[in-house]
């Protein structure tokens, strides 16, 4: 049976419905007329039909929808509209948007290398202009900084230049990304007008297939192949995306209702269109229970999809119910992901709070200026984590974002003014102080090899205490200096100690004669005549005092000879006070032979100071025994008498060392 005997609507081609806004036409009457099948629409202007009648046909046959019900669908669609371009482009919500934000330079370009090496360049675009703009921010900020440093060291603005590494870095790959994607999209636009090209082709001969004259088994078997090439037909520019597919499901509906005299035909599909449809909503239901609303959003997104790309019309009698309940579940879905980004609005508000008291903080550092290099190794530590919390803190509201970040830079700014005011005043001390070690260590190295210890020695001995007192020096300069002026010293006083432990010819003599004469002392035994004995010890110890001084390393000798004498002198019943007024007489001997001033003067202040004690204990002890009530054979009485015998006694023995120390002015 021919076509031209089917039955129609009285509907005119152009009366096209969004399908998922669409409440499917319904049957005003069986017989409201035949359609006319003479068709000038051209296929470049077929796609514009909806544009024409579609205020018109909605007013007639769709209910109407509340204002949340078509922004949730106009937001599918315009990602659907999107992602129609290219099917992968679909894969840039799989991909996850880091927080840019808190990375330094280096890592923001080692990430645009990773997306571009690991992604497809039209699904990252997002992804790289987020990253150029947080690098471009960077990098102002420290291109700005430097420029500061560089004009306050006297340099001049045109002459100023900065292109780090990873700047030249970063524009490398970009310009890359630039390239593979201008390409891309360069090849992409031939194909997609190719592709609408073909759609609108089908679209003609779909519409003509009401026209033809044959077997009815023949024209659907023509439509199902229409509809296999509708798939594979391949994505089209996102501005005619919705279009086309109004325009494709108009005509589809049309041929569906010419089929009115073949049922059989048309109801399976309806059936068939129903079940799937049926099977999306439950889905879409379901979605309302997956917490993530963004895989939620995507996934229904994806119904939508396959509602409108892979599916056709249902009858009329479930049309515009099961329409509904799909638009209900996807309003269900539109309010959670409203109340998502209200929920990251207020997270967002809190980021910005957090960073405007990191702002705070940073500010007043830049208040409190420092005064000196270890405060300011601090304030700079300080405003270093400061600034990394600024950058973790997590995103704020898009139009305060220019401001709280201009704000961050002039407080940021400031402290590094200040900062760069305060070393560039330090360079110049540090350079005085670099030229006045650099002459200490020329004075060092001028005497390092000096044998005349008199005078070098405190010399040298002035150059380290000098060297001390002088301010800080640059790390990188002042240890290799100090390095040099250490080895120097350590040169001379390391010839000094050698010598004075090799000791002089005469000290040598010296330790030969006392070393021959304390070990003829050994065999010495005492005889019958104690005043024989007695004037034998004297008179080795005055010549043990006249052989002088021996090396500084084999002064234990003095040690050795004196306990010996000691020994003999007890044997000979020598009191304590006179063995120790002949073994001072070594210690004046010391005294009179050493080359250091003050030495003499020293000993007679020690031994007053000594007498001044030893008066002051008497004293005490004396006072303490008036306040004893008892007899001189008290135990305590005895005691404190005997104290004051044994002081009495070193007094006596310090006024006659004194009396000895005064002989040899």
């Amino acid at each position: 049976m021919n076509l031209k005997h089917f039955k129609m609507l009285d509907q005119n081609e152009n009366d096209l419905h969004r399908p998922d806004e669409r409440k499917e036409i319904e049957n005003t009457g069986e017989e409201a007329g035949n359609i006319d099948h003479t068709d000038s629409t051209s296929p470049e202007s077929s796609s514009k039909e909806i544009s024409d009648n579609t205020s018109q046909s909605e007013e007639i046959n769709t209910p109407t929808t509340d204002e949340d019900d078509n922004k949730a669908i106009d937001e599918i669609e315009e990602s659907n509209a999107e992602d129609a371009e290219d099917e992968d482009n679909a894969k840039r919500h799989s991909i996850p948007l880091l927080d840019y934000h808190a990375m330094d330079m280096e890592k923001l370009v080692t990430e645009l290398k990773r997306l571009m090496r690991s992604e497809k360049v039209q699904a990252i675009k997002d992804h790289v202009d987020q990253i150029k703009y947080e690098f471009d921010q960077k990098f102002q900020e420290l291109h700005d900084e430097k420029k500061e440093e560089f004009l306050q060291d006297g340099g001049n603005e045109i002459d100023f230049r900065y292109y780090p590494s990873v700047k030249q870095e970063f524009n490398e790959a970009y310009s890359e990304y630039r390239e593979k994607r201008n390409l891309y999209y360069k090849n992409l636009e031939q194909n997609l007008k190719n592709n609408l090209a073909k759609r609108l082709e089908i679209i003609e001969s779909l519409k003509g297939l009401i026209s033809v004259e044959e077997d009815i088994n023949t024209t659907y078997k023509h439509f199902k192949e229409l509809q296999d090439r509708w798939r594979v037909a391949g994505p089209v520019p996102r501005v005619n995306y919705n279009d086309v597919w109004r325009t494709y499901h108009h005509h589809v509906e049309r041929f569906y209702d010419f089929l009115d005299l073949n049922r059989d035909l048309r109801d399976l599909d309806f059936k068939h269109n129903l079940e799937e449809k049926e099977k999306i909503i439950t889905r879409a239901e379901a979605l309302a229970d997956i917490p993530d609303i963004n895989i939620a959003f995507r996934e229904l997104q994806s119904l939508h999809k396959i509602w409108k790309e892979d599916l056709g019309p249902v009858d009329r009698e479930h049309r515009e119910d099961i329409w509904n309940r799909f638009s209900a579940a996807t309003k269900v879905i539109h309010k959670r992901r409203q109340l998502y980004f209200k929920d990251m609005d207020k997270i967002h508000e809190q980021n910005l709070e957090r960073k405007r008291k990191i702002i705070g903080k940073i500010e007043a550092i830049a208040s409190n200026k420092a005064k000196s290099h270890g405060q300011w190794q601090k304030q700079i530590k300080e405003i270093k984590a400061l600034r990394e919390a600024f950058f973790n803190a997590g995103r704020v509201p898009r139009n305060v974002s220019d401001e709280i970040w201009t704000t961050f830079k002039k407080a940021t700014r400031k402290f590094n003014k200040q900062k760069n005011e305060f070393y560039k005043n330090l360079k110049k001390e540090q350079q005085e102080n670099l030229a006045r070690k650099k002459e200490l260590l020329e004075i060092a190295k001028e005497h390092m090899n000096s044998e005349d210890w008199a005078v070098t020695t405190p010399l040298m001995k002035k150059v380290q205490s000098d060297w001390k007192k002088v301010g800080h020096v640059p790390r990188k300069l002042s240890d290799k200096m100090w390095e040099e002026f250490k080895s120097v010293c350590n040169h001379y006083f390391d010839r000094l100690h050698e010598s004075k432990n090799r000791g002089s010819k005469e000290e040598a003599e010296a330790l030969q004669n006392k070393e021959m004469l304390l070990e003829s002392l050994k065999d010495f035994r005492i005889g019958d005549s104690r005043e024989q004995d007695l004037e034998t010890l004297s008179s080795i110890v005055s010549k043990w005092r006249s052989y002088g001084k021996v090396p500084h390393f084999k002064r234990n000798i003095e040690g050795k000879f004196n306990k010996i004498i000691d020994a003999l002198l007890k044997k000979l019943e020598v009191n304590q006070q006179d063995i120790e007024l002949i073994k001072y007489g070594n210690r004046l001997e010391e005294l009179a032979n050493s080359d250091k001033e003050g030495l003499i003067d020293n000993e007679k202040i020690f031994i007053r100071r000594k007498i001044d004690e030893v008066k002051n204990e008497i004293r005490q002890l004396e006072n303490n025994l008036q306040f004893i009530n008892a007899d001189d054979d008290n135990p305590i009485v005895r005691e404190v008498n005997k104290n004051i015998d044994k002081h009495r006694e070193s007094l006596e023995l310090w006024k006659a060392k004194l009396q000895q120390l005064r002989k040899i002015d």
